[in-house]
Parts: C-alpha cells; sequence; structure tokens
C-alpha cells in the first residue's frame, strides 16, 4: 500500500536530481519514505536518493518496490503549477499508479522492476579532501568550462579549492580559498571528470545553498546536497577520467 500527496515542484525538483542519471528506477517505497540507488548504464555516475516522509503533506506506506519511468514522470509534473498538490496512490494487483493533479486524473503504467537493472554496491571510499560551497558557484564554475573543454580538474592546494578547464589554447580557473567556501577540509586532492556528467549533475544545485564535494587523487568524487527543503537528500557518485602518462 502507498497513498502520499507531495507539492508538485518539490516533487519535480526531487525526480529532477535523479533523472540526471538513469530515465528508469527501482523505487523502494517504505514507511519512513521512499528511496533510489542508481548508475548510468556506462557505469560513470551513481545516484543515492532519499525523500523522508516529512516531505509530503500525507504519507502512507507500507514496504514494496516499484519500478519508474522518469521521464514519463518529469512529462506530467511539467504541466503542473508550482502550488498544485500531487496525489498518488498505488493500484494494487494492477501495477498502476495513479496520479492526480492540477484537476487531472492519470493512469500511470508501472514497469517490472526485475527488468531494471539491480541496486549497486555503493563504494566506501575514504577520500581525504572535503569542501562545501554554495551551489551557484560550483553550476557557475562548471557552465564557464563548458566553453573551454570536455573535462574539468578539480582538486585542493592547501588552503584552496581550485576548478580549471583546458583546451586547445584556452584555459579557466576558479579558485577559492577557505574564506571564500563554506568549509573545507585540506587533504591531497587532484581529478579530471566528465563535463558531459557535470553538466547535468549540478542543475539540481541551483537552489542548493550548500553543495558537499568529497574529493581524492584520481578517485571518484562524492557530489551531495539536501533537497526538499532538508527532508531529502541526493548524492552523486562521478568516476574520474584517468589520463594516460
Amino acid at each position: 500500500m502507498f497513498k502520499a500527496a507531495i507539492n508538485a515542484e518539490l516533487l519535480r525538483d526531487a525526480v529532477a536530481a535523479l533523472a540526471v542519471i538513469v530515465d528508469e528506477v527501482r523505487l523502494k517505497i517504505k514507511p519512513e519514505g521512499i528511496s533510489v540507488k542508481a548508475v548510468d548504464p556506462a557505469n560513470v555516475a551513481m545516484g543515492i536518493f532519499e525523500l523522508g516522509s516529512s516531505a509530503f503533506d500525507e504519507y502512507n506506506a507500507d514496504e514494496c518496490e516499484i519500478g519508474v519511468d522518469l521521464n514519463k514522470i518529469m512529462d506530467l509534473l511539467g504541466i503542473a503549477d508550482k502550488s498544485d498538490t500531487v496525489r498518488m496512490e498505488l493500484e494494487e494487483g494492477n501495477n498502476k499508479l495513479l496520479i492526480d493533479v492540477g484537476g487531472l486524473s492519470y493512469t500511470l503504467s508501472l514497469l517490472d522492476p526485475s527488468t531494471i537493472r539491480a541496486e549497486p554496491r555503493v563504494p566506501q571510499l575514504e577520500l581525504p579532501a572535503k569542501v562545501v560551497l554554495n551551489g551557484a558557484d560550483l553550476r557557475r564554475a562548471v557552465k564557464a568550462a563548458e566553453k573551454i573543454s570536455d573535462h574539468m580538474l578539480m582538486g585542493v592546494s592547501d588552503d584552496t579549492f581550485y576548478m580549471e578547464a583546458k583546451g586547445d589554447t584556452d584555459k579557466v580557473r576558479l579558485e577559492m580559498g577557505r574564506d571564500q567556501l563554506i568549509d573545507l577540509k585540506a587533504g591531497e586532492a587532484c581529478s579530471l571528470f566528465s563535463l558531459d556528467y557535470l553538466t547535468d549533475i549540478v542543475k539540481p544545485t541551483n537552489k542548493v545553498n550548500e553543495v558537499t564535494l568529497s574529493l581524492g587523487k584520481d578517485f571518484p568524487i562524492f557530489i551531495d546536497f539536501e533537497i526538499a527543503n532538508g527532508a531529502g537528500r541526493i548524492s552523486y557518485l562521478l568516476a574520474p577520467r584517468i589520463e594516460s602518462d
């Protein structure tokens, strides 16, 4: 059993944060909230998503797992007003999700979870550096890097966090000292990442005051921030691009 109501804009932002990684997910529903762990088809990026029951205006659920096409959900939410309430109810036995929003009633066919890639194992990484910064600063650096290259270097040197992109003839670099960051745990860190992935991953950070980056040397990066006014959280694990000598 699953029956819930939630603000349309809040749900749209939460689903959009997950949809940058995958199109289809196994959605785990529990009495305390919903969660997803998914990895993209190329095994480069992983998303770890949690939305607690407190994010909902109404929430009543037994433990179950359903398969969801995120593109269908995003299309549906795209016609909802920000202030609309989305009401959802699982139609047991028929593999359907009933959704009411803005006076419209939808019957959404669910996917068989067994046809969707299994939940990945989240690696336990001891990353030496941690940076906490405003989401707008992160987006600004990524957008600037896009103009120069397909990849961006991210690292920590002494008490400075830097993001750098180099093209054939041009270069862009943003440095932020400890006093410009919300928090910094200095450590040896320098890794190169694909901007194809970074560009999508940082889109949801536009409304986020604090984004935490955990970094190492030629290690994956953890990008972590709260969603749904603190009632949820999304973490991304992005593999680095290792350059040959």
